[in-house]
């Protein structure tokens, strides 16, 4: 059983949840946001509350019954509140340059790395520090995770693109005799 699936999610003001063949669309003060679900859970809106269960007492069914009730609770958060990352560029030498539809990095490479930015995603850089603001909380977080993922920061100077978060483990370098 699950207990996060159990609880009903509160649905706040000025926000609106519909259920139509299997689809969630939430909207609220900051956007719209739409995802599909299998049917082996009920999704029922009443009373400013949102409620799950499962249709057949299977595992997969009490697996998903918890992730669907997360991802409607991230969705009804997000169209409330924007999810923001905080990522450091850090190195010499290293940058990020934002253009209007795309993000080109300068970290230690040959040349420069171009990543284009999704729909539904802003970033503002400001002094080494990348600002990843969005509704929908699964686009922000992969985006960033991708980000990261082109230059790990590395554990003996620490230079790379982290988390703002993040502890960067490091390791002492060669020592003289």
């Amino acid at each position: 059983m699950s207990r996060i699936g159990k609880k009903p999610i509160a649905i706040p003001e000025k926000t609106t949840v519909a259920v139509a063949q299997g689809t969630v669309t939430v909207k609220g003060p900051l956007g719209e946001l739409s995802r599909p679900f299998k049917k082996n859970i009920r999704i029922a809106v009443a009373d400013n509350h949102v409620t799950l269960a499962p249709a057949a007492e299977t595992l997969e069914n009490k697996a998903l019954w918890g992730t669907y009730a997360s991802h409607i609770k991230n969705m009804i958060a997000g169209v409330n509140k924007e999810y923001v990352k905080r990522m450091v560029v850090e190195g010499i030498g290293y940058k990020a340059d934002i253009a209007p539809a795309d993000i080109t990095l300068k970290v230690g490479f040959s040349h420069p790395v171009k990543v284009a930015i999704p729909k539904g995603i802003k970033i503002t850089s400001d002094k080494g520090v990348l600002v990843i603001a969005g509704i929908d909380k699964e686009l922000v977080s992969s985006f960033a995770a991708g980000l990261r993922a082109i230059k790990k920061p590395e554990p003996y100077k620490g230079k790379g693109i982290r988390f703002e978060d993040e502890v960067v483990r490091r390791k002492e370098g060669k020592k003289t005799a």
